[in-house]
């Protein structure tokens, strides 16, 4: 029979695109590639990632030089260069920093000595190029260069306005300097101008470079952060598995283990996939994966997950699921989807540009023929075209996001609050749900002991001392929290001798001339030690038993205690008029005793990592707008999708990677501190962009009319600037009108 199904010879090749510099170079990349035939592409401009569907008989070079050839480069994923990213913002802050050290001196000379004619000198004007020269061609050069692709493929954006207007203030102050007239000019009170001195606005050119250099510069290093993440989630898979196979063992990688082979894991090793154990006893550390704290014990016919490590015991385990199938890759996955949503404003800007960068280069060329046609100077007629494009240069545009973003993120620092884009800030403005994260976020993600029961017999310190002494030479956990209650009451434990860790069940030594047992129901009663019926555990904690001799001894009570602050955070919330959701992969009873502590009536319990990117979605789905706080690894795919992601500083890497904002402060009362940190200072950049797109309007025809002189714009559009600039320095008052009300 003949087999006519192409979609077997279809494969996936992943590349890393870079050079792109918004939304819609990722949108030219992915048509490029999808006018190849048999290819479909999506290309993620956060992640600067392409996934691209090929026909197995396309080579891979095909696909990178259509890239190369729309003006980007590209590189298989895993091929790349780690430090293409890396030196793309050393370059930026190279850049940048040469336009700011010019801009200053330039701005200052340039603009005093146009509007004081008396302290001019010989050559003036020559020395104000001399210092623009670095910044318009070397500074400024990446808005050249994509303004260059844009015209290649007929299209333009912000970077065209830019580029046009650095270099027709150039030009035209060249021109000015050396060919220009002797007309008065129009500074009145300061006599007539010098030759051309009216059009000398080279700090137009100078001002607009160093500012949206510093919005480019800030945006690249938040997108480095959003490839970190996912290079993070990456690093915790295994490279090698140690396959069994006709009863023997081979390190293989891990690429060539399939559904239903044996593999052993070692103590200390990492699980190389989702499993059920086939043999063994052991504890499984799965912060990892899930963020709980106590390591999970395993036996025959328990199910593991990829990544998480083997803490005691031999394990031989069957893989259930491999590769893009894992709870890991799925995780990632998630987290690389969630961050194809982000910077919304950066997104209003791009759509204003839009439809104002093809407007504006229109309004100068019909001014420039009105004036030409009318029978006017060539001179009056170009300088009225070279005033639009000043005038609506977007210096105001560029210093709307960045400048209200430093002063937020200033006064976010010293409140404990980090905040990492524009993304996060849009998210703010109708968030009207936080779920919280409860190992490690709403509670301390360390076990303590929080009560000690002696049996008859025996007293409290008694039971202290022989479980300290026995768990002394154990890693686990619930050990150290035993170790840490016994030192407290008593800071000298006596030594132990022949001293056995049980995998999964406890730990047994001799302390003093005496058998000592630490453990948990199941140890005691492999061993035969009656346990009174009142001992059990309450619910959300563990139960340690202690038995001496083979006589029950005592009980201490082991949980995760929830931070101090966790309550007035939670009214705080309520009291802003938001909802609060508890999130946990622990158990129902545990998730209960938290949240009734804390003041949480919606609970998520027993959710699985992957799961709970899921939660966050079933909630917006529902029409919920949602902040996520986390720590943990596990929490990073919620994060990311979330419309507000808020880690914990003292979380995993991965969290803090993934998140909007990081709340450097324990204190969880910063979550509704920063939720209204967001709240304002989106607001601001709101008002920054509607006046700068406002005034931009109102001044284009003044321009076109010949009304403004350049210089005037240019001095216009820097009042304009320091309106923005203004505006946004009210941040660094949040909170202290609240605080003197308190």
């Amino acid at each position: 029979m003949t087999i006519s199904a192409p979609e077997a010879a279809v494969r996936t090749v992943e590349l890393t695109v870079s050079g792109m510099t918004c939304a819609a170079c990722s949108a030219r990349v992915e048509r490029t590639l999808n006018k190849l035939d048999g290819v479909r592409a999506s290309v993620n401009y956060a992640t600067e990632r392409a996934t691209v569907q090929v026909p197995a008989a396309l080579a891979d070079d095909v696909l990178i030089e259509r890239v190369r050839k729309s003006g980007y480069t590209a590189e298989l994923r895993g091929e790349e260069d780690p430090d293409i990213g890396f030196a793309r913002v050393r370059d930026l802050r190279r850049r940048l920093v040469v336009a700011a050290l010019l801009a200053i001196p330039l701005g200052n000379l340039s603009i005093t000595l146009a509007l004081v004619p008396r302290l001019r000198f010989p050559g003036w004007e020559l020395l104000c190029l001399a210092l623009a020269v670095p910044v318009v061609f070397w500074s400024a050069l990446p808005f050249h260069r994509a303004t260059l692709r844009n015209l290649r493929h007929r299209s333009s954006s912000m970077d065209t306005l830019v580029s046009l207007g650095v270099l027709s203030s150039f030009a035209w102050s060249a021109w000015s300097a050396f060919a220009g007239g002797t007309e008065p000019g129009y500074w009145i009170g300061f006599g007539p101008t010098a030759a051309g001195a009216d059009a000398i606005y080279l700090d137009v050119a100078a001002g607009v470079t160093t500012f949206l250099l510093a919005g480019r510069y800030f945006e690249s290093r938040s997108r480095r952060s959003a490839a970190g993440l996912l290079a993070a989630l990456d690093a915790l898979a295994a490279k090698d598995v140690r396959v069994l196979r006709d009863g023997v063992e081979r390190m293989v990688p891990v690429g060539e283990l399939a559904v239903g082979d044996l593999f052993v894991v070692k103590p200390g090793e990492s699980i190389a996939a989702d499993g059920v154990v086939h043999s063994g006893l052991s504890t499984v550390d799965v912060s990892a994966v899930t963020g709980e704290p106590v390591p999970a014990e395993v036996a025959t016919g328990d199910r593991v997950v990829g990544a998480s490590v083997n803490r005691d015991g031999r394990l031989v385990v069957r893989a259930t699921a491999v590769g893009t199938h894992t709870q890991l890759a799925q995780m990632t996955a998630l987290a690389e989807r969630a961050q194809a949503r982000k910077a919304a404003v950066q997104r209003l800007v791009d759509r204003i540009c839009a439809v104002f960068v093809p407007a504006v280069l229109g309004v100068a060329m019909v001014t420039l023929a009105a004036w030409l046609l009318g029978g006017a100077p060539a001179r009056e007629g170009f300088a009225a075209a070279v005033a639009v494009l000043i005038i609506a240069c977007p210096c105001a545009l560029g210093l709307a996001t960045p400048t209200a973003l430093m002063a937020g993120v200033g006064r976010g620092a010293q409140l404990g609050i980090l905040i990492k884009g524009p993304d996060a800030l849009e998210a703010s403005r109708t968030v009207d749900t936080v779920v919280l994260d409860k190992t490690g976020t709403v509670t301390t993600g360390k076990m303590t002991v929080t009560a000690c029961r002696p049996a008859d017999g025996f007293t409290l310190g008694e039971v202290l001392r022989f479980a300290g002494a026995v768990e002394a030479g154990s890693e686990h956990a619930i050990a150290a929290a035993v170790v840490t209650a016994a030192r407290a009451e008593l800071p000298d434990l006596p030594p132990v001798e022949g001293f056995g860790a049980l995998p999964g069940l406890g730990a047994q030594g001799e302390v003093a001339g005496q058998e000592v047992l630490v453990g948990n129901a199941r140890l005691f009663a492999e061993r035969g030690i009656a346990v009174p019926d009142d001992f059990t555990a309450e619910d959300g904690t563990t139960a340690v038993l202690v038995a001496v001799d083979g006589r029950i001894a005592g009980q201490l009570a082991v949980r995760d205690v929830v931070k101090p602050s966790a309550r007035a955070a939670v009214d705080a919330l309520h009291a802003l008029g938001l909802r609060t959701v508890l999130l946990t992969g622990d158990n129902e009873a545990a998730a209960r005793v938290v949240a009734d502590e804390i003041g949480v009536s919606d609970v998520r319990a027993g959710v699985l990592p992957a799961e709970k990117a899921a939660v966050i979605e079933e909630l917006r789905a529902g029409g919920a707008r949602v902040a996520m706080v986390g720590d943990g690894i596990n929490d990073g795919p919620a994060l990311a999708t979330a419309d507000l992601g808020m880690a914990m500083a003292q979380g995993s890497d991965i969290a803090v990677r993934s998140a909007d904002m990081v709340l450097v402060r324990e204190d969880l009362r910063v979550v509704p501190d920063a939720i209204r940190l967001a709240d304002r200072t989106l607001r601001i950049i709101r008002g920054n962009l509607a006046w700068a797109f406002g005034y931009n309007v109102a001044a284009i025809p003044l321009a076109a009319l010949g009304l403004l002189n350049p210089l005037i714009a240019g001095a216009a559009m820097s009042l304009s600037s320091v309106l923005v600039v203004s505006n946004s320095l009210r941040l660094k008052d949040f909170g202290r009108a609240d605080r003197r009300a308190a």
